[in-house]
């Protein structure tokens, strides 16, 4: 049967479970990535007519992030052609805190589809699925701002709530707002992948400065720089970002799941040995 809901991202960290989600409700969606059939590419606008042919209902996950340069006369060229081409509803994941995520759910929330936007805090798989991974792998983690508490949320659980509010419309027109269930520091996060790994990780508090020095020495793309110096500055500090939110158990009628059982079950994957 060929589906009418379309996830672009669906290779990666949200896109991929949300997938895995609706397969568990008996739908098979259609794939938005480059190796798609057909491909999507967020940088060939070419492709998007064709990925987007007869989807009424969209989950879009914007890579690296909303914040970035760009992003939002892509976010809006992509929501001009959704509406256009006859879609009904656009699920957007956006970043909690983030101004220019919040200038994109403008575009999705003017544009008369109907949307529910995901605001989500930092996610757990962070630390094993993306930029915190390496240096986990290392056994030094060196970052700024140590004492931010950071409300960090599961991907599982993100993928679960896009999933959840992608079918019931009951949820238009809101912003669902992600978050995990405590507030949580960089040091209890590496303390705690310590203990579920059984290693010995060392934990060195550094400057924005340096930290953004070291990144580029490891020749980092400019881009995921600009992102991670704009997040620390910007974004980890913002009140908005220190607070724990419910709407993972409002939707899910479950509570958000807390880092620990995430490092637990990660560890055991084996992926931090």
């Amino acid at each position: 049967m060929e589906s009418n809901i379309l996830v672009i991202g669906g290779t990666g960290k949200t896109g991929r479970r949300v997938v895995e989600q609706l397969a568990k409700k008996g739908i098979d969606p259609r794939i938005g990535s480059r190796n798609g059939l057909p491909s999507f590419d967020w940088d060939n606008k070419d492709t998007w007519v064709n990925a987007l042919e007869g989807i009424e209902k969209m989950y879009v996950t914007y890579y690296p992030d909303l914040a970035v340069p760009g992003a939002k006369e892509t976010i809006e060229s992509l929501t001009y052609l959704a509406k256009e081409l006859g879609v009904k509803k656009l699920v957007l994941l956006s970043g909690k805190g983030e101004i220019e995520a919040e200038a994109c759910e403008k575009i999705v929330m003017e544009s008369g589809i109907g949307y529910t936007i995901v605001r989500a805090s930092w996610f757990n798989q962070n630390w094993s699925e993306s930029f915190f991974l390496e240096p986990i792998l290392t056994g030094e983690v060196a970052l700024p701002m140590s004492d931010v508490l950071i409300p960090f949320v599961d991907a599982d659980d993100i993928a679960e709530v896009a999933a959840t509010v992608l079918l019931d419309d009951k949820y238009y027109g809101e912003i669902i707002e992600v978050t995990g269930p405590e507030l949580i520091t960089f040091k209890d996060i590496v303390s705690i992948i310590s203990k579920a790994s059984n290693r010995n990780l060392n934990f060195h508090e550094i400057t924005l400065d340096q930290y953004v020095v070291g990144m580029r020495q490891m020749k980092i793309p400019n881009d995921v720089v600009w992102l991670m110096e704009y997040l620390f500055s910007h974004v980890l500090t913002n009140p908005n970002n220190q607070q724990v939110v419910n709407d993972i158990e409002r939707v899910l009628g479950r509570k958000a799941k807390p880092f620990l059982a995430y490092a637990k079950e990660t560890a055991k994957t084996g992926i931090w040995n």
